[in-house]
């Protein structure tokens, strides 16, 4: 039998608008879900380097980056709810005949075979609730609101049917309470039904309109259609209306249907008269300023049978207008957060490029100060002696006349020490001159001339006192003084303003944090040489031993004028980040942190120190000192573990090589040296690597991650020879030139005669010419564990045809 639903234009562009609904919800559902997610993470990582992290956001940003509250509940009621279609109507066959034609199909009695007609008001009907739900087989039951379906036996039960019985759509005397309360779901296999949940509700002498509202407040959203069988709606309908536009502020869409059969539709002037005037519709729509569509209203429809030209669209207007308010708002949010985050990028870049000239500024402008107020020390030094000189000459004769009107008042001494100096005096004046002549002129100053000669020794000191002031050495000393307080304010202030440079400039944060926290960590023995430093032991720091230490210094540029080259930062800057945000792997190097050092070289250049784990020997030397060809294998793996994982986190090595690859104590393999490391998005056709190990495509400058595969296929050419000796074709080259220009003839190393077939295969395969011919590290992998389980297998055999390094 074919579906009904089919072929109505009406149910078929409901359906389609609800499905769009709903695939739409899922999307906003899930971008909801993941904002919320970014958030949560945000005020994590916040809270945890808060603390220690210079550039925290303040409390205005942050707020930037969160949902508020009411915003965030207004999101998860739109995308957590389910669409439903609530029938209202002047009475229940209203009511039936809207939801029959919703359907497509005469589901619900209507006319006398609905029964007793609803009384005035609905006050002798005895009709339950209705809700239409989507299931494989068709059926009816009883069941509570939000609960548990009860065990009722229906008329539909007894037998086959087309319409619903109407014993069942009716509330028997003889039921108790909770069967009163209950509604009827009638689960249909219908295409709408899929899509949107349907409710039919009472009359208010079933249940008043608010409680029957009460379960539609919270995780659904309605289509409200209100089925008018009369030209005019009464006092207790309008206050219906109006609680139903209180419990739920949403537009409602009104339909005319004739109360029977035979009986004229109402008139559409009166009832749209009566509703204008109660404000229960509004006037024409029309588009906001924007062009968009004005906020749907409510509106009156016309008859059922083109009933399509009006519900159709204001259904999809109503759920659109649901779904862009809610878009709209969390696209507000995550402008809010992108604005957030360039205007920090761009205020930390401006602050990279402006601080340093802001800087160098302040230090010249500190320096001409200086200069100038010790050009003024050197210069005031002669005005200086002059104005002691006048100041000394205006002063003299004041000062004279103070000392004439000095009155001393002498002590009497009587310590042991006064009395001998006077003894002293005394036997020295009796042997030298005549006693009674000294005692008389003694005599004759202190009871005849004692108050003039005070006056004149006064006098007399004072005047040696000016004669004394050497106005050339007060000045000089002065401005000795001047200068040494002006040079230990220039050395503290450029002091400081070396600390605001490494501390203003965040990529010191990290080494600033970690000297701070550890200190500067001590130097032991010299373990090698990398690209750009050199490596050495440290017996312990921050609670780790042993580490290795990687000194990296500038290049000498003693002999050139040119600064040097930023490539040399630049590389390890990506080695540093790289090392130290991905995730920790058991085949990469840790990197336990890093220190610069601005007393290298007696404080005329820096140096980064980087502190990382501690290893026993590179792939160089091991073997060199003879590995066995289980151990040799297992580092193959290993190397081809930590490609993979670096692959995956979408970055390429760029220089897989023999000392790029440290083995532990058990010999197992780790990478280092990431000071190439790039992601495949950003690579800008730059030629980097070791020669030997470079793919042909690398000196076209246009590759792809297939390049760590064919440098593994050289470093596998290595392990399976056990030696570090130089392939014959590498060897005979006499430069890097040459050597390059055979690569790219496709020169490869040779087959050794100790080679198992399938690693000679392997090997041909990773330095294939062609990258796309090249297996992916997924691939080699497997193939590298097959070729260990056959050579190596449980009692240790060695195979003939590849041996153990000697």
């Amino acid at each position: 039998m074919e579906n009904p639903q089919k072929n109505n234009p009406l149910v078929r562009e409901l359906t389609r608008a609800f499905s769009h609904y709903n695939k739409h919800n899922v999307f906003l559902k899930k971008n909801l879900k993941e904002t919320l997610t970014f958030f949560r993470e945000i005020r994590q990582n916040h809270s945890n380097t808060c603390s220690s992290t210079p550039a925290a956001l303040d409390t205005g940003q942050l707020s930037c980056i969160s949902l508020p509250r009411h915003e965030e509940d207004y999101l998860q009621n739109v995308v957590g709810s389910a669409p439903y279609i609530l029938i209202l109507g002047q009475d229940c066959s209203a009511r039936y005949q809207l939801l029959n034609c919703l359907l497509g199909e005469r589901l619900l009695p209507l006319g006398s075979e609905v029964g007793g007609a609803c009384g005035p008001e609905g006050g002798a009907c005895r009709r339950r609730k209705l809700c239409f739900t989507h299931g494989r087989q068709t059926r009816l039951s009883l069941a509570l609101p939000g609960q548990y379906e009860l065990v009722h036996q229906l008329a539909a039960h007894c037998g086959r049917w087309d319409t619903v019985p109407c014993e069942d759509l009716e509330i028997q005397e003889c039921e108790d309470p909770a069967q009163r309360l209950a509604e009827l779901e009638i689960t249909l296999h219908l295409a709408l039904l899929q899509e949107v949940k349907i409710m039919v509700l009472p009359c208010r002498g079933v249940q008043p309109v608010e409680e029957a509202l009460e379960d539609c407040r919270r995780g659904i959203l309605p289509i409200i259609l209100y089925a008018v069988s009369k030209d005019s709606l009464s006092a207790e309908q309008v206050s219906d209306l109006q609680k139903v536009r209180e419990t739920l502020p949403l537009p409602v869409c009104f339909v005319r249907a004739p109360s029977g059969p035979s009986d004229p539709e109402p008139s559409p002037g009166a009832l749209y008269r009566q509703l204008l005037s109660l404000e229960l519709v509004g006037g024409a729509a029309g588009n906001c300023a924007c062009g968009a569509p004005a906020q749907t209203q409510s509106i009156v429809g016309e008859s059922l049978e083109r009933l399509q030209r009006v519900l159709g669209p204001f259904t999809r207007q109503l759920l659109q207008s649901q779904q862009v308010e809610a878009a709209s708002l969390l696209n507000a949010v995550h402008c809010r957060c992108l604005d957030l985050f360039i205007n920090q990028a761009f205020d930390m870049q401006r602050d990279l490029q402006i601080t340093p000239r802001r800087l160098e500024y302040t230090r010249e402008k500190e320096g001409e100060l200086f200069s100038s107020l010790m050009a003024i020390a050197n210069r005031k030094q002669e005005e200086m002696k002059d104005m002691i000189v006048e100041t000394l000459s205006c002063m003299k004769e004041q000062l004279l006349e103070d000392a004439a009107n000095l009155h001393f008042t002498g002590q009497r001494s009587t310590s042991q020490l006064g009395s001998f100096r006077l003894l002293s005096g005394f036997h020295y004046f009796f042997k030298s001159f005549s006693l009674e002549k000294v005692l008389n002129d003694c005599y004759y100053r202190v009871c005849v001339c004692g108050s003039a000669v005070v006056k004149r020794d006064s006098l007399c000191v004072c005047v040696c006192v000016c004669v004394c002031v050497c106005e050339g050495k007060y000045a000089k000393s002065i401005c000795s003084q001047f200068r040494t307080r002006l040079n230990s304010s220039h050395e503290a202030f450029a002091a400081s303003l070396r600390q605001v440079s490494a501390f203003t400039l965040s990529p010191l944060y990290r080494s600033l944090r970690d000297i701070l926290l550890h200190g500067k960590p001590k130097m032991g023995r010299e373990l090698g040489r990398g690209q750009y430093g050199v490596v050495y032991l440290c017996d312990s720091w921050g609670g780790r031993h042993p580490c290795a230490l990687k000194s990296v210094v500038p290049p000498d540029d003693k002999k050139s004028v040119v600064p040097p080259d930023d490539k040399h930062w630049n590389d390890l800057a990506l080695e540093f980040h790289y090392t130290r945000s991905l995730p920790k792997h058991e085949r990469l190097v840790n990197l336990h942190g890093s220190v610069i050092d601005h007393s290298y070289s007696g404080g005329s250049s820096i140096a980064v120190l980087l502190i990382m784990e501690r290893l026993h020997r590179d792939l160089y030397a091991g073997l060199k000192a003879s590995l066995s060809l289980k151990e040799r294998l297992q580092i193959a793996l290993d190397v081809v573990e930590g490609i993979r994982f670096l692959h995956s986190q979408g970055l390429l090595h760029r220089d897989i090589k023999l000392k790029n690859v440290l083995l532990d104590k058990q010999n197992r393999a780790k990478i280092t040296d990431l000071g190439f490391c790039k992601p495949e998005a950003m690579m800008s056709g730059s030629i980097v690597g070791t020669p030997i190990h470079m793919a042909p495509e690398l000196f076209t400058g246009k590759y792809d991650n297939s390049v760590d595969v064919y440098a593994f296929g050289i470093l596998f050419w290595y392990l399976c020879s056990g030696s570090v000796k130089l392939p014959e074709a590498f060897e005979k080259c006499s430069s890097k030139d040459q050597l390059w220009t055979n690569v790219k003839k496709g020169s490869r190393p040779e087959r050794l005669p100790t080679f198992d077939e399938e690693c000679w295969q392997l090997m041909e395969a990773c330095w294939n010419g062609d990258p796309s011919q090249r297996p992916l590290m997924g691939i080699v992998q497997p193939s590298l564990q097959s070729i260990m389980d056959r050579l190596c297998d449980n009692s240790d055999q060695k195979s003939g045809n590849l041996e153990d390094s000697n």
